[in-house]
């Protein structure tokens, strides 16, 4: 098992390289290579891979939220939230109207075809457009989106199969209640605990600074099973509380947010790799194929922009930002994990069902991921030269009551040309190094910033917040940058 896990690891550390150097996102790949693993190894077990599913996607929220720089989406989580409920029920309704009248689907398989396509994915969404040069707003928005839509679909899909199966008692305005419920209890224990957590992981000092990334995952996955203990949303939960603990001034935040991306990425790799072997390609019939080519089209063109449209024009959303919000709605593991629900049941069609969903992810995002750059640039959202944030690392000094920033200046950083006087500094606050091509020295108040560099910064813990604001507004802005927000 060790010598078959590990070549599978490798083989999709490669793929990761090759999707960069062939413009397709990493998922597609990691999904083949489960495809092409399948034809050795026999995996079948649709309860074993829903588990294993939704573990995965616990650890991808966790390390979505830690990511999540909330000064960059509190200003758009309600139409997030908007895309995450309401979007979500149009794009369900489109598509249940699309499978039961155009490709002949019974209602019961209409609906499900609708709940299970209509969630956006944290995995993609998290892996892909990180890596596009887009406007911070638009990526705030699909991030926070997809990290709170699953909590609800979760439920919707489940009372779907239950009603296709003849088993359902509730009505819908209990389930949308019951929905409703679940999403708001997830985000208020995702807060109380992420709250918790950061307190905690504040005031005590941990013999070894690696465990600190290992304290902020455990309380993000304390979050989850809490959620589910409460029967309320532990996607939700996960989500907030990691996106707390990774927007507090922790102990060594970068490295957690690293060990989190790591993570992430395994969880990733499986996840995909595993919903390939339960694939099996080679019994898709001519129909599935179409149909779920068919599938894919109509929500990229009609179901998407509809839902989109129907949550931004009340907040008189520009069509071209609407435009780019539809074309970027990814799909990628939590519909295919979401199929693994009816197929775990005895519902007959459950696995022509997954069949078709496989098939309609992999057109919809090979269809989109490659292009999101492309589509931002034609219509006039990006020039693909967007600033890039510096790099702050943070580690406490107990016994002088400081810290000690390590900063990375970015090529295109406006740092770059500004002297150390010029930056400003609170009284006490010192640069006390810069290393510039592998070389440390000691600068002066003359010496000037370059990008490339690297730069240890010794700051009183009252002024932390003070010093990071003012190398981010510096970074942005330039030397002149107080100045201008003072004049604006």
């Amino acid at each position: 098992m060790l010598l078959a896990g590990s070549a599978v690891l490798l083989a999709a550390l490669g793929a990761s390289r090759l999707s960069s150097w062939l413009g397709l996102p990493s998922l597609l790949l990691f999904l083949f290579l489960g495809v092409g693993v399948g034809l050795w190894v026999e995996f079948d077990d649709a309860h074993l891979a829903h588990d294993l599913g939704f573990a995965a996607l616990v650890l991808i929220l966790a390390e979505g939220g830690f990511t999540t720089k909330w000064r960059e989406i509190r200003s758009y989580l309600t139409l997030a939230g908007l895309l995450a409920t309401v979007g979500i029920g149009v794009s369900i309704t489109a598509m249940t109207l699309f499978g039961h009248f155009l490709l002949g689907l019974d209602v019961q398989t209409a609906l499900l075809l609708g709940a299970i396509t209509a969630p956006t994915d944290s995995a993609a969404v998290f892996s892909v457009l990180r890596k596009v040069p887009i406007p911070g707003r638009l990526r705030a928005i699909l991030e926070a989106e997809s990290g709170l839509n699953d909590a609800p679909v979760v439920l919707l899909v489940t009372a779907a199969t239950a009603w296709a199966l003849g088993e359902s008692t509730e009505g819908p305005g209990l389930i949308l209640v019951m929905v409703a419920v679940e999403l708001l209890g997830g985000l208020a224990v995702g807060l109380v605990i992420g709250w918790l957590g950061a307190r905690v992981l504040k005031r005590i000092a941990l013999p070894a600074s690696g465990l600190y990334p290992l304290g902020a995952m455990g309380w993000a996955l304390l979050a989850d099973g809490a959620g589910a203990y409460l029967n309320v949303s532990g996607f939700a939960a996960v989500y907030i509380c990691a996106m707390v603990l990774g927007n507090s001034d922790l102990p060594h935040r970068n490295a957690t947010r690293s060990f989190a991306e790591g993570i992430g990425w395994v969880a990733q790799i499986g996840l995909f790799v595993m919903l390939g072997l339960l694939a099996h390609p080679e019994r898709f019939s001519a129909e599935v194929l179409i149909t779920g080519v068919l599938a894919g089209l109509f929500l990229t063109v009609i179901a998407r922009p509809l839902s989109v449209w129907a949550c931004a024009v009340w907040f008189k959303v520009p069509w071209q930002e609407q435009a780019f919000l539809s074309w970027a709605g990814l799909r990628g593991a939590m519909p295919i994990i979401m199929a693994t629900v009816p197929l775990a049941s005895p519902l007959p069609q459950a696995r022509d069902l997954f069949d078709l969903v496989f098939v309609f992810v992999v057109v919809y995002t090979t269809l989109q991921a490659p292009t999101l750059g492309w589509m931002a640039r034609r219509l006039g959202l990006t020039t693909g030269d967007d600033a890039v944030d510096i790099e702050v690392e943070v580690a406490p000094l107990d016994k002088i009551q400081a810290d000690f920033m390590q900063i990375k200046v970015p090529a295109g950083s406006h740092l770059h040309g500004v002297t150390v006087f010029e930056l400003r500094l609170p009284p006490s606050t010192v640069v006390s190094l810069i290393i510039r091509d592998g070389t440390p020295f000691a600068p002066g108040a003359r010496d000037v910033i370059r990008a490339g560099d690297e730069l240890l910064v010794v700051v009183p813990s009252k002024y932390r917040y003070r010093v990071e604001n003012r190398f981010k507004q510096v970074g942005r802005g330039g030397r002149l940058s107080r100045w201008r927000e003072e004049r604006g």
